[in-house]
Parts: C-alpha cells; structure tokens; sequence
C-alpha cells in the first residue's frame, strides 16, 4: 500500500501541477491506472474468497482488503478535492461531461478521513454476515445443504416437502438469529456514526450520496412506493389468488409462493454445461455484439455459477479493470433461477464489455439503478430462446417470470422502506426492528401467510436479504430498473429490432450519464412519471389477463 499510494501521490501532483489540459489529462490517466491495480487486486480476491469462503488464504486476504480498502478511498477524495478545482476543468469537461464531476462532488461528500476507522469495522461487518450465510449447512433429505441447494426442495410439487424444506431453511437463521441481529446492530450504529461525523441527522442522505443519486431525492421515492402500493399490491394480490387456484389449495401459504403450476415449474432440461452450451448459441444469435461478448466470456473463464459448500449466497457480476474482464459468480441449484443468472447478470456483464473503452473507471458501471435495467431487460430480450432450455416448458416460464417479476415490486419497495425507517432510528432495538418490518410486510405483501412459524411472525425475513446488510439503500434500484425494463420488453413486442438497438446504445454508454439521462437516451419514460407508471403497470395487467395460466397448469 505504501509504494502504491507513493505512485498515486506522484501522478497526483503532476495533475495538480499540470501546465496544460493536455498535461492534465494524461496524468489523469496515470492516476486511473494506480487505481486499476489496486482495483484488479481487490477483485480477484473478493472473487475468491466468495468461491470459498472457507479458503484460509483468501479469507486472510479479504481481511487485508477490509482494512486497507478505505485508505485507497482516501487517496480517490484527494483526486476528487483536485479534480473539481482543475485549472483545465472546462477541457476535461469536454472530454467527459458532467457526470464525472457529479461522481465526485457527492464523493467529497460522503467522505473524511475521520470515518476511515468506521468504514473498516463497517467492512468487516460486511464481511462476516458473508461468511455467516455461507456457513450455512442444512440437514436435509440425507445431506448437509447449502442455502442455494435448498432452492428445488422450496419448489417441490410435494407440498409436505416445501413445507419441511422452508422449515429447515429458516431454522438456520433462527438459530443465528443473535448473529444476525449483532451483526446489523453494528452496521446501523457503525453507519450512523459515519453520518454524524460527515455533518449529517442520519445515514439516509450519506446512502443516497454513496448510490450517486444526484437527480432524484428520498421524497421522490416515497411517492414511487406509493404508486405501488396503488397500482401494484392490489394486482399483485390477486395474482397470489390466482396461484392458489392452480395449486388447488384454499390458502397460499409462506412455503407455497415459489410453486406456479400443479406440474411443477419450469426447469432447466440439462446440466450446467448443457445450459452454458445452450446459453452460447442464443448470444451467438442473438446479436453480433453479444456473439462476441459471450464467446470471450467462456474462453476466459469468467464464470463460476455452480452451488458448492463453502461458497458465497446468491450471484453477482463485477469487473476486473485490469483485464478489461466482467467476472459472472452464482449459484445453480438446477431451477429456472439459473437461466435467470445466464440473462440477468450476462445483462450487467454485456454492459459493461460494451462500455469498458472508457478511460475513466467512474464510467465503467453506471448508477445501480440504470445497471439494473441491462440486467432485467436482458431478461425479456432472451424470452425468444426460451424453448432451448425448456424443452416444451417454455410458456411455463415466460408466465411465471412476468408475474415473479411484477410480484416483486411490492417486496422491493417494502424493503426501501424498512431501510429509511432503520437509518432514521438507529437507536432501535432488534425485536423493534423485526415489528417494524412486520408492519411494512403487512402494507405491502398482505397475501403473506406464515402457518404460524414462529422466526417469520415475528418479522426475521428480511435478515436472508444481503443487500440489506451490505448495500444500503440499493434496492429500490431494483423496482425502478424493473418499470424500464418492462418498457423494453412491451418495445420488443412492437419491434425486436429498434428495441435491442436502443438497449444496445444505453449499454455502451455506460455510466458517463445520470440515471434519469440514461432512462431519457435509451427513450424510455421515467418511472417516476405516475402517468406513465399506470400505463405500463396497465399494459401488463392486460397481457396476463390474455393468458389462460390454468392451460399452463
């Protein structure tokens, strides 16, 4: 770290000292490369620890990372504290737009030397709720399983075994559930302090700064959540209704809402190899940008998607700057989750593949709620090939994965909303946290029924959700990504074409605009718009009720 930061320093004072704008920007890019490698570094062991949390090596180099990480972060605000006052700023204006000096005024913001300690502990925190849920080791069906294996069980046309599966699942957070509570107690406290030492009431404006939300506010949100709470729950709810129907049971309990269809959902008809396989002829086919995307992404070895013990929960892409290299992780666990990894997280690595030329790592990636909507979209441009992975199954999982898809909305915002109310009263206790989830699982998913156990009633779902523990603030991302993707797919239907093109354009331009910039340059209408809100929600509401879901059954 300290030749590093001696490097960094150097290109520093050449930027600072600069005599030109040609000058200046080439010492930007001296600056940018120091990052990179510490960057490429990070990446690959954040990599591998999650493959295997268990990896002594890794694990001791994942510790290196938490507690060094903030002292690289310190070197980027001195870049920042540069940049914005520099004496060429109209020059590197030009070449780069205001984004960049947005990024960087709500970095100085969100940063001080003085929470260098904090953001440490708030690191190793991150950290060790990781490893906790990987820990994982489920007694079930003669094994030890992890949380992804469980996914089939969950799912099983039986309802007694989704039933017992459910029940073994959360008996592990029940079980930890001191863990659990510890653990976030310490994050809420840890980010509060953060917040009071950067001058702020709570930590909801130092997130927003963080998720670099510089052209919508939290007042904005609340009226988002609020159109869904209109819109959205009451259809959400009947769909549940629905779902009973097909299963032919009175009450849609807790452990049913992962079963669509009598027959079993859909689900993959091969091994992960078979999926990969298939998974590179639909990019192949699907454009000559994605062909050649994919195509380097398997002779690279950029994947690792199966469930193994000892590794991280859920999926993720990231990049590697330093080999120009997005990384896809997952975990498979043989449901039509897998396929949803091989079009959601092939969208965010096709996106930034396809804006990796930029020579500013602050455009690589655009804010998480515009990188939610490659991811998603991705999802419904790949609706087309679905019949290669189902094998006469996919109506099935087109129908499914619209109704999951608009069902989610409700539990995303609910979750937003649990995190305003956490950062605005960090002195809360544990059981007054679990209440208050509760009561905000109530207003927006009313259908849910927990058959009386216990962890649940008394408000611990949210404690499976990482993001969170370690992203605050990240989801209603998310739901707002999901109203463009839907835009994207009723497009599609209109003309294949025009629509993948417009996707194709918003990809390449990665992060060098706002979101809301972003929404406008790939012509979709923002989801803040109630007007247009209410006709999307519209368009789709009457597309399912074309669809006879009892025939899928």
């Amino acid at each position: 770290m300290s030749a590093l930061q001696a490097q960094f320093e150097v290109a520093l004072g050449k930027f600072e000292h600069a005599a030109s704008a040609e000058n200046q920007l080439t010492a930007m890019q001296e600056i940018n490369a120091v990052r990179s490698a510490f960057d490429t570094m990070y990446q690959i062991c954040s990599i591998r620890h999650s493959i295997d949390t268990r990896d002594t090596f890794y694990t001791e180099e994942q510790a290196y990372f938490d507690e060094h990480g903030p002292e690289m972060e310190a070197l980027i605000s001195k870049y920042y504290q540069v940049l914005v006052k520099a004496r060429f700023r109209e020059a590197i204006e030009q070449k780069y737009g205001k984004q960049l000096f947005r990024i960087a005024e709500m970095q100085l913001r969100a940063f001080h030397p003085d929470i260098i300690p904090d953001l440490i502990n708030e690191n190793k925190l991150n950290t060790a709720y990781q490893e906790l849920v990987a820990s994982a080791l489920i007694p079930f069906d003669g094994a030890e399983r992890t949380l992804a294996e469980m996914g089939p069980y969950m799912k099983s046309v039986d309802r007694n075994v989704r039933e017992r599966a459910a029940a073994a699942r959360w008996q592990f957070f029940e079980d930890n559930r001191a863990k659990f509570d510890t653990i976030f107690d310490d994050l809420v406290k840890t980010r509060h302090r953060i917040a009071k030492t950067l001058g702020f009431d709570n930590f909801i404006a130092v997130g927003y700064l963080r998720m670099q939300r510089s052209d919508y506010n939290a007042e904005m949100v609340d009226v988002f959540r609020e159109q869904v709470r209109k819109y959205i729950v009451p259809l959400a709810t009947n769909l549940r209704n629905q779902q009973a129907l097909r299963l032919g049971i009175s009450t849609l309990k807790y452990y049913d809402e992962g079963l669509q269809f009598t027959s079993g959902n859909a689900t993959p008809k091969g091994s992960p190899e078979f999926i990969i396989g298939k998974g590179g002829e639909m990019y192949r086919e699907m454009s000559p940008e994605t062909a050649k995307f994919f195509h380097e992404m398997l002779d690279n070895e950029l994947m690792d998607l199966v469930a193994k013990k000892g590794k991280a929960g859920g999926g993720y892409c990231t990049y590697i700057s330093g080999h120009r290299a997005p990384f896809i992780f997952s975990n498979f666990n043989g449901t039509s989750a897998d396929i949803d990894v091989l079009t959601h997280e092939v969208g965010h690595a096709f996106q930034v593949f396809m804006s990796r030329g930029f020579d500013t790592p602050e455009y690589f990636w655009p804010t998480s709620d515009a990188a939610e909507i490659h991811s998603m979209s991705m999802e419904y441009f790949a609706y087309p090939w679905m019949d290669q992975f189902f094998n006469g199954e996919a109506d099935k999982y087109r129908y499914a994965h619209l109704v999951e898809s608009l069902q989610f909305l409700p539990y995303g915002v609910a979750v937003d909303e649990f995190q305003h109310r956490m950062y605005a009263e960090p002195e809360l206790t544990p059981l007054q946290r679990k209440n208050i989830w509760r009561e905000i699982e109530k207003k927006y998913l009313p259908h849910r029924n927990y058959d009386g156990n216990i962890f649940l009633e008394e408000g611990g779902f949210w404690q499976t959700q990482a993001h969170i523990y370690q992203s605050p603030f990240y989801y209603i991302d998310y739901t707002l990504a999901q109203m463009c993707a839907f835009q994207f797919w009723m497009m599609a239907q209109e003309d294949t074409t025009k629509a993948f093109n417009n996707y194709v354009e918003l990809c390449k331009a990665g992060g060098s605009k706002s979101f809301l910039e972003l929404v406008a340059y790939a012509k979709l209408k923002s989801p803040f718009d109630p007007q247009a809100f209410a006709d999307t929600i519209g368009h789709i509401d009457n597309y399912l009720k074309g669809v006879d879901d009892l025939q899928l059954n």
